[in-house]
């Protein structure tokens, strides 16, 4: 997918997301897909300021991981890059903005984290973390199936950049809406 589509995709989904909020004020939305990280703020009906990063599912996991799971110095050196690259973000974020997603990968984690499902879901920083300390686990040695995540890179990659985009940006937690 092209930028120019992307982005196209990326204000969709803020629309969509805009459009169901009862009063959405400052809001921010993350879209990963498996290619690019898209990020579009704003408030009001105006259009939203938006970021393309280079970043995504399978991008991230095909250009930092050569193992299954992640071993512990790739695992770390995918934390860097990601870390570089969401930093570039932090200019285009108001202070105070409501963090959303409609993205199933990120229903994905915060399922796997223990959040019931539902149309309105909220993935709070702490749960995030501790589904994180699970991948971490499982990189350090322990089997998937313990800790009750999936042994697959693409999950990985998403879980490190939604950490690290809510961990670096002050983000204390996520809305994740069904049905955009």
């Amino acid at each position: 997918m092209h930028n120019s589509d992307f982005q196209i995709e990326l204000v969709t989904h803020f629309n969509q997301i805009r459009h169901q909020l009862t009063d959405p004020g400052q809001i921010t939305v993350l879209h990963l897909a498996a290619e690019l990280v898209g990020i579009a703020s704003g408030s009001g009906m105006g259009p939203p300021e938006t970021q393309i990063l280079a970043l995504g599912a399978q991008r991230s996991a095909r250009e930092y991981f050569r193992l299954t799971p992640p071993g512990r110095q790739e695992f770390e050196l995918a934390i860097e890059r990601v870390e570089d690259e969401i930093i570039r973000a932090s200019k285009l974020l108001p202070l105070h903005a409501k963090l959303y997603s409609s993205d199933q990968l990120v229903r994905q984690i915060a399922l796997l984290a223990g959040v019931p499902d539902s149309a309105f879901m909220l993935l709070d920083l702490e749960t995030m973390e501790r589904c994180f300390s699970r991948l971490a686990a499982v990189i350090q040695g322990q089997p998937a199936t313990h800790e009750g995540i999936p042994l697959d890179n693409n999950f990985a990659a998403t879980l490190l950049i939604l950490r690290e985009f809510m961990h670096h940006l002050s983000f204390s937690s996520i809305c994740i809406l069904r049905g955009v």
